[in-house]
């Protein structure tokens, strides 16, 4: 069973730092490509960071290039994995509902389309007060 399980939302003032984690397991980790998704209250989910993608290359919006970081912990004997976001200089709207997911990348990778991705975990929340 894949599971994909977020950890490390909370409550932060604006220039304040989070680290989310993404746990990994039940899939093979480097055929899959990881995204971290937001959406915040009335607004679509939106594509926040991937790693992993089949070209090799990360990916980040414009919104929050220079400010947050993706990375992951995978050992190839294990099989768990767990991808980062760590998140500085955190603003207002960066307030959100963050979501990691995973999309089989062997061959392509749509991330940071949201409908691309195969599987999603439930979400931590991340509110940033001013």
């Amino acid at each position: 069973e894949v599971q994909l399980v977020e950890s490390g939302g909370g409550l932060v003032q604006a220039g304040g730092s989070l680290r989310l984690s993404c746990v990994v397991s039940g899939l093979a980790f480097d055929d899959y490509a990881i995204g971290w998704f937001r959406q915040a209250p009335g607004k679509e989910r939106e594509g926040v960071s991937c790693i992993g993608r089949t070209d090799g290359s990360s990916y980040y919006a414009d919104s929050v290039k220079g400010r947050f970081t993706i990375s992951s912990d995978h050992a190839k004997k294990n099989a768990v994995s767990t991808v980062y976001l760590q998140m500085n200089n955190l603003k207002p709207e960066d307030t959100a509902v963050y979501y990691c997911a995973a999309e089989f990348a062997r061959y392509s990778s749509s991330c940071p389309r949201a409908d691309g991705m195969d599987y999603w975990g439930k979400g931590t929340l991340v509110t940033v007060s001013s």
